[in-house]
């Protein structure tokens, strides 16, 4: 087991050390498929059109079957850019299976918008309807009507922004969705990584206009952008991209929030390769925050963890940056969101509460989005109920160590599965395992002696179905971040993997030096 824990710390050492690369990122079937069709030279992609077919499920769509909200976008862009290519083998039955898929399965869009719908469904799949609707034969695909109001009133805010200042600015959030309404490559510009809005999608869209309009250092940069992009992939096909990137601040802010939620923030193995992100977060935080990558809009999520961070590291940041965003009683995670998140709120209150800022008001909201049994879910960022839960858990007893919340720690350890691990899906991963395990460790803390045993319980179970699955240096493969479709930030799902994974060896440890109740 030292030997394990010590492997450990090695990996997170070496993935901490990685983060200088803009991120590592899995492969999207949603933005493959629109850079394909907007690349035009089917022969040179081969290998991109046959991993796109390859990913195609048995009932005809793409995405997992246990998250039936985010197929329709793969599904549909995957089934457009494989009617250009119909001479590769396996792409016409694929688009045959894709459009039974899209005639079959219910419309989630038919009379409401849920409010967990990914990233820019509102453009995007009316989009891909009107686009439908010139292919032979009459098909009767889903029209997503509930998405129409929602479209035409994107459009008419995004024709007032561009009619006050004829360019949207660089790292633009309507930027990352050109894709589905830009037609005009003088509506922007690539930012400084040569990206449109940090979307693969959304560059190859823009470059394929801007082809057209002979802008050739522009178009260089986007290709050089595409070209980098694919690589963080790790799939090593050239076209095969990623649903966003780059991700050089979300990355590496969301590992060490994470490392400090498994008590490994101020571990000394680590200490070198986090005080060097640190530092790099403490100055690229300005009065405006942060985003997810430095040329991309910041929001109050990636402020609120690098707010968290920097303090864990014992800084003392403003948390003016972090206000922007405060509306009433609640954070925005964008100005002009549709909805907003709860793990946003949960980040800022933890952000409020470490840096001893009142958050009455915040703490009540991240109250009262509880579902029945207590925990979090319907969250828009990520679509395990697992994520929000766990950093619930942390925010609400920052500061307050004797807090206990026995319905959740109830609902929590009834929703083991018999394996072991937890998983919102139908299978327990990973990821989702930790995050019940990072929960877990905050709560023991104010349990009494019964509470205690069965969380070790718990645990014990939990360690056992980690160690019959941990591989070191494995990528994780399941996707359950919310963009465009779900989507793997590889390196944070790693980072939760490993920092799991130690946490449960070292309670474990424990346990039994202590008796059954002790706890890391």
């Amino acid at each position: 087991m030292n030997a394990l824990s010590e492997q450990i710390l090695s990996e997170l050492r070496h993935l901490l050390s990685e983060m200088s690369d803009g991120g590592s990122v899995g492969p999207s079937v949603y933005d493959t498929a629109r850079a394909l069709q907007f690349h035009g030279n089917v022969t040179d992609r081969q290998d991109a059109y046959a991993w796109l077919i390859a990913q195609q499920q048995a009932d005809g769509g793409w995405g997992s079957a246990d998250f039936p909200l985010f197929r329709h976008a793969p599904t549909w862009a995957a089934m457009l850019a494989l009617q250009r290519a119909d001479p590769l083998p396996g792409a016409a039955d694929a688009v045959q299976a894709a459009t039974r898929f899209l005639q079959r399965h219910p419309d989630p869009y038919a009379h409401a918008v849920p409010e967990d719908a990914p990233i820019g469904a509102e453009l995007i799949l009316p989009q891909f309807c009107g686009e439908a609707a010139s292919l032979p034969g009459g098909v009767a695909f889903p029209r997503h009507p509930a998405l129409l109001p929602l479209r035409d009133a994107r459009l008419v805010k995004l024709g007032a922004e561009l009619g006050a200042m004829a360019t949207l600015p660089s790292g633009h959030p309507l930027l990352h969705s050109w894709e589905a309404w830009g037609t005009s490559p003088t509506t922007t510009c690539p930012d400084d990584d040569g990206s449109i809005g940090i979307s693969p999608a959304a560059t190859a869209a823009w470059r394929a206009h801007a082809v057209t309009q002979g802008s050739t250092p522009q178009v260089e940069r986007a290709d050089a952008y595409l070209q980098a992009a694919s690589r963080a992939t790790r799939s090593g096909i050239e076209g095969v991209v990623p649903n966003v990137w780059p991700i050089n601040v979300f990355e590496p802010c969301w590992s060490l929030y994470t490392l400090h939620l498994a008590g490994l923030f101020a571990h000394p193995a680590l200490a070198e390769a986090v005080r060097v992100i640190v530092a790099q977060l403490d100055a690229r935080l300005g009065v405006r925050g942060l985003g997810p990558a430095l040329h991309f809009a910041a929001d109050a999520d990636d402020t609120a963890i690098a707010l968290c961070v920097l303090r864990l590291a014992g800084r003392d940041p403003a948390v003016d940056a972090l206000r922007h965003f405060e509306i009433g009683e609640l954070f925005v995670t964008f100005p002009g969101e549709r909805n907003a998140s709860v793990s946003t709120n949960i980040h800022a209150l933890h952000a409020l509460r470490l840096l001893g800022k009142p958050a009455a008001g915040t703490s009540a909201y991240v109250e009262a989005h509880r579902n029945p049994h207590g925990l979090w879910d319907n969250e828009k960022w990520h679509v395990s109920w697992l994520y929000p839960t766990a950093h619930a858990v942390a925010a609400l007893a920052q500061g307050k160590p004797q807090r206990r919340d026995e319905r959740a720690l109830a609902a929590l350890l009834q929703a083991q599965r018999d394996d072991g691990g937890w998983g919102a899906g139908r299978a327990s991963t990973f990821e989702e395992t930790a995050y019940a395990l990072f929960a877990l460790h905050v709560m023991d803390g104010s349990e009494e002696p019964t509470g205690r045993r069965r969380i070790a319980q718990a645990v014990a179970r939990a360690l056992d179905w980690m160690l019959a699955r941990h591989a070191a240096h494995a990528l994780p493969q399941t996707p359950l971040w919310i963009g465009k479709e779900l989507f793997c930030p590889t390196r944070v799902v790693r980072v939760a993997e490993l920092a799991g994974l130690w946490l449960a060896l070292r309670w474990g440890r424990r346990v039994l030096a202590e008796g059954a109740g002790a706890a890391p």
